[in-house]
């Protein structure tokens, strides 16, 4: 599901890294952001809201709350503007997020 080629993004493939969701490990690649390694990992729900509606990408640009995770024990993170990182722990999402 990754995005190969587009006519005007240059999309260069960073150092393959690992990364857990759900306490499930899957990989990724330096520079791409959490939601990109998602979505390539073939994940589209990244959070549920409290009405029980299933959230993913949706603006890409950090503008919405559509992709919000909890990641590193830290709610309410934008996936779709934050880089991936080694080693990451990145959760589901439920409700409005609140800090452990």
């Amino acid at each position: 599901m990754r995005i190969e080629q587009h006519p005007i993004l240059d999309y260069k493939k960073g150092k393959k890294i690992f990364f857990y969701y759900n306490d499930q490990k899957l990989y990724g690649y330096e520079g791409d952001t959490i939601a990109a390694a998602l979505h390539d990992n073939g994940i589209n729900v990244y959070r549920i809201t409290s009405k029980g509606r299933k959230r993913g990408f949706f603006c890409a640009i950090g503008k919405c709350s559509s992709c919000l995770m909890v990641v590193d024990d830290i709610p309410n993170i934008k996936t779709c503007i934050t880089p991936l990182k080694s080693g990451m722990k990145i959760e589901t999402q439920k409700g409005k997020g609140v800090y452990r």
